[in-house]
């Protein structure tokens, strides 16, 4: 990323910029915890991360103001710095929109079209529904196909399928 393109001090970022950015440093992903206490059994955390060194940790935050929502934190698995969003009424009403808006031009497109039916589906609580759940691993399992799991697909829909019975 060339400097000129990095807007200084408390200058606003362009919209088109953000989704440049994304293109190139951005994650939309999908994570599966088992929780024995829910009736699946399985949570569904969708979430929306940019990861950028050190250096560019003003850049998060200009983003994190861009958004109006999210956080920022180090991560020390690639010693980044990651301005997140976890909150499923913030992915609803600030990030979808606004790649739909100003959409991704790259493969990461898909994955964001695959991560907003995912982040709907569990706005309107179709994660609880053991059929739901099912499309819902199946198609986060197709985004991201290098990511690293904590469990493998076949491994929650196996244990889908015990709850489920």
């Amino acid at each position: 990323m060339e400097a000129s393109f990095k807007p200084k001090g408390g200058a606003r970022l362009h919209p088109w910029y953000v989704t440049g950015l994304v293109e190139g440093e951005g994650t939309f992903m999908v994570s599966f915890n088992r929780r024995p206490k829910l009736r699946v059994g399985i949570e569904t955390r969708p979430s929306f991360s940019v990861s950028l060194s050190e250096r560019d940790l003003d850049l998060l935050r200009m983003l994190r103001r861009f958004f109006g929502c999210g956080g920022i934190r180090y991560s020390r698995s690639d010693r980044t710095y990651k301005y997140e969003v976890r909150s499923i009424t913030d992915l609803v009403r600030k990030i979808i929109p606004h790649f739909e808006k100003y959409p991704l031009a790259g493969a990461k497109r898909r994955d964001f079209e695959k991560f907003a039916q995912i982040v709907r589906w569990v706005h309107a609580n179709h994660h609880l529904n053991p059929d739901y759940l099912r499309e819902i691993i199946e198609l986060a399992y197709s985004m991201n196909p290098s990511g690293r799991r904590k469990y493998a697909k076949d491994d929650l829909l196996r244990l889908l399928g015990e709850m489920k019975g």
